[in-house]
């Protein structure tokens, strides 16, 4: 063999390694791209399993005559905010989840004042159904912690493969683009002050 064969041959079989190389690094970015949407849904799953419960927490509340009426009113407002606010699980960018988890916080806020308020009213603190309400609502919220952190953890998975070299590359000529995480609530870094 001449030394121009053995080249030509040793060339093809770069090419080769580095086309099977690339077709594994795509497959693989898809494949975590898929797993980031997955984890996206079940962080929905849980906010909405939150907004179906509130609907019957509302309508036990109110059979409480003297409820303030302005509180059951701006959890009902938040809920239809927030479920209003829909990411395109294509389109997860950090300004595009901040939108939704502000709208989220939203509702929390209303639902926390709401179960302060019910503090003032033994009777409802003692309806069985308020009280599994109750219940459901903070398993839920539970849920929806835990989802956030596997859908974090799935993100920094997916942003890390793609940011490295030479996936990085591939990552730029096929669309693959960082997606944004769930971020901590302003102020959440400090201890509530409690006073007696």
């Amino acid at each position: 063999m001449n030394l121009g064969k053995i080249l030509g041959l040793g060339a093809i079989a770069l090419i080769l390694i580095l086309v099977f190389s690339m077709c594994g690094s795509y497959n693989t970015a898809v494949g975590k791209d898929e797993a980031v949407k997955s984890a996206w849904s079940q962080v929905e799953n849980q906010y909405q399993r939150r907004a179906d419960l509130i609907p019957n927490l509302v309508n036990t509340v109110k059979g409480y005559a003297n409820f303030e009426q302005q509180t059951l009113q701006a959890v009902i407002a938040a809920r239809a905010s927030a479920t209003q606010v829909k990411i395109d699980a294509n389109n997860l960018t950090p300004e595009a989840i901040a939108r939704f988890e502000q709208a989220q916080q939203g509702l929390s806020g209303a639902l926390g004042r709401l179960l302060m308020v019910t503090e003032n009213y033994p009777e409802l603190k003692a309806n069985q159904n308020f009280l599994d309400l109750q219940k459901q609502l903070e398993g839920t919220e539970n849920r929806i912690t835990v989802e956030r952190k596997n859908f974090n953890e799935t993100v920094q998975d997916y942003n890390s493969f793609i940011r490295r070299f030479p996936t990085n590359v591939l990552a730029g000529m096929f669309g693959f683009s960082p997606k944004g995480y769930f971020q901590a609530t302003p102020g959440s870094e400090r201890a509530p002050e409690v006073k007696f």
